[in-house]
């Protein structure tokens, strides 16, 4: 298995290069088949590795060229399959080519079929490399390839402005958090002398290296996944990036690219572990995202920006389990959360490609009978999601929410009320889009119809996956053995030696999935008797809210923040520069002494006036002065 280990992400590669090539002369089912079949080889590729490493325990390494070396320090183009990585591959490359055959289907009518197809596959090329790399600078590579995938995708459209905008602001704060994770990679290098893994991590917790400054390390690592996992204050582009086709929302912003971040710090939680402080910063910082965005999800009416807030307050738990220390668990609802969100955001596309592009929740209504399929599997994504057990999002939601009980109290409550919001705003979602009366035009309820099999396919098994995905981590108290928690020992085994994390006990467990689920299902009451029962749909944007729903529907105006207090002031320093320090500063300087130059010479020319008489004037002048030189200096 191990020589065919550098095919995983070469394969997605070639697809671009053929797609990218061919993209105005091949046919698009050619296009079509030759995207989603090599995702599909490179799937297969790593079923094998998985099974490898499932059956031996031994990562497997993979060194493709030596890439560069300066003295002493040498870098490899190597790959490292172990039980972290080999899952990582399972949902890229799974859930990557799910996606693809849903594209066949959803962009067969664009103009840029092909192109979009090509950049598809670089992305999955990409995020291939972020996972299986050996050391941080292969890491940096995906790392940074995901993010101009981002950009190319997310802007996609680009001859709508607004569309453009936001693949800029995307890019552009990514690069905020990407500044901060190489500086964190240089760090490393410094100290230990190497970027690979199997260098650092050994030697992380031995006496040689007690005095590496781990906390200002992580803390700039965290920048990066801060940027890159949308959280406060680098999250305001994940919602905007809504602007791309729903299949890159999907892809990109649900199952892969933006767990990114919670992947990275897994893979380093050694250096984690030795910074007690940056846990106890990445718990807040995602506790707090958490709940910002489930506010904001509350009263959102377009159904891809509450999946889009919904995504970045799942991120922020994830990292939530991260700062407490369940690794596990946080790694688990990556996972999870890679099936229902994706679930959910296809389904969105399905419904959007139904009402013929209308993303209003306030203009649909009534879709259950037209789209059967599509109600469904999103019914099951919304009780994934909502933690309703035996539904995949219930086992990962409830560890890490266990996990944060020992740490911190007020941090668990808050955790649950999150939760609490995740699941009146899911099945808002769920009734305003599928119950009720249809509330669009009747153009479009003439046209309203179920997604063909290449879109309703990838839906029905994304749902299977949401319904027993979570069986990989059934706890002790419900009388499991939590399959996941055994297969990445492994990687956590280290951390957990050196963090004495007390353990909530089965019974308190119990308690606890209890207090979650009844507040998940009371949330499910209210939203039905709102929207179902008594029918309410949220006002149009003409009519008055209450004040609170308009800030939460205005997303705190942290845009309008962040324009008033670093896009604004950064425009007038740019109009200083430009017309101070340039234009009259170096500009003027530079030109000044052209200028200087040309008028001096126009003096100077006046003397040149062709009369003998003056010249020999001149030269008599010119001679006294010589002599007065040489009297004067002896």
């Amino acid at each position: 298995m191990d020589k065919y280990i550098w095919l995983i992400p070469i394969l997605p590669l070639a697809g671009f290069i053929i797609n990218g090539i061919g993209r105005n002369t091949l046919p698009k089912a050619v296009i079509g088949f030759i995207g989603s079949a090599l995702v599909l080889v490179s799937f297969g590729l790593s079923v094998g590795a998985f099974l490898q490493v499932k059956s031996t325990g031994v990562p497997i390494n993979v060194t493709v060229f030596n890439w560069f070396s300066v003295n002493d320090f040498k870098v490899s183009f190597a790959f490292l399959l172990d039980q972290l990585s080999t899952i990582m591959l399972l949902i890229v490359t799974g859930v990557g080519f799910l996606i693809h055959l849903y594209s066949v289907g959803y962009m067969k009518e664009d103009a840029g079929y092909g192109k979009f197809f090509a950049y598809l596959n670089l992305f999955v090329f990409f995020m291939l490399l972020l996972v299986m790399g050996s050391n941080y600078l292969i890491m940096f590579i995906g790392w940074e390839g995901v993010g101009l995938c981002s950009y190319l995708l997310i802007g996609f459209w680009y001859t709508n402005p607004d569309y453009a905008d936001a693949a800029k602001k995307a890019f552009i704060m990514n690069r905020i958090g990407d500044l901060g994770f190489i500086i964190g990679v240089f760090l490393l290098i410094n100290y230990f002398g190497s970027a690979a893994f199997a260098d650092i991590f050994p030697k992380a917790a031995t006496p040689q290296f007690a005095d590496t400054p781990f906390v200002l390390i992580t803390l700039l690592l965290f920048v990066g996944a801060i940027g890159k996992s949308a959280q406060l204050p680098l999250f305001t582009w994940l919602p905007d990036a809504m602007a791309g086709p729903t299949p890159v929302s999907a892809l990109i912003h649900a199952a892969t690219m933006v767990t990114a971040g919670v992947y990275m710090i897994a893979r380093s939680n050694i250096l984690f572990t030795l910074a007690p402080f940056t846990l106890h910063v990445v718990a807040i910082v995602g506790l707090t995202t958490a709940v910002v965005a489930a506010l904001i999800a509350l009263t959102q009416t377009d159904i891809k920006k509450v999946l889009a807030y919904s995504t970045v307050s799942q991120l922020g738990y994830m990292f939530l389990g991260l700062g407490v220390g369940a690794y596990t668990g946080a790694f688990f609802h990556v996972l999870t959360h890679a099936f229902f969100k994706a679930l959910l955001f296809l389904g969105a596309g399905s419904v959007i490609h139904a009402v013929s592009g209308e993303q209003d929740m306030r203009n649909m209504g009534g879709l259950k009978g037209k789209l059967p399929i599509t109600f469904i599997t999103m019914f099951i994504g919304t009780l994934a999601i909502s933690g309703i057990p035996p539904f995949a999002g219930f086992f990962s939601k409830d560890e890490i929410l266990a996990h944060t009980y020992t740490a911190s109290v007020p941090m668990y409550v808050i955790g649950v009320i999150t939760a609490i919001f995740t699941s009146f705003y899911m099945f808002r979602l769920l009734f305003l889009t599928f119950y009720g009366k249809f509330r669009g035009t009747h153009e479009q309820e003439h046209h309203l119809h179920e997604s063909p099999p290449t879109m309703t396919i990838p839906l029905i098994i994304l749902a299977i996956l949401s319904t027993i995905g979570g069986f990989m981590g059934v706890p002790k108290s419900l009388g499991g053995s939590h399959w996941l928690e055994h297969f990445l020992a492994p990687i956590f085994q280290k951390s957990a030696s050196l963090a004495a994390q007390a353990t909530s006990t089965e019974s308190s467990e119990l308690v606890l999935m209890v207090i979650s689920v009844t507040g998940a299902v009371l949330a499910l009451i209210y939203a039905y008797v709102k929207y179902i029962k008594n029918a309410q749909v949220p006002v149009s944007d003409t009519e008055e809210r209450p004040a609170l729903v308009d800030i939460s529907y205005h997303k705190f105006y942290f845009d309008e923040l962040y324009d008033t207090i670093i896009r604004k002031p950064l425009d007038a320093l740019s109009v200083f520069f430009y017309k101070v320090v340039d234009r009259m500063g170096i500009d003027g300087i530079v030109e000044g002494l052209g200028k200087g130059t040309v008028e001096a010479s126009k003096g100077l020319r006046l003397l040149q006036t062709g009369n003998v008489g003056f010249y020999i004037f001149m030269m008599v002048v010119g001679i006294i002065s010589v002599l007065m030189y040489i009297l004067f200096k002896f």
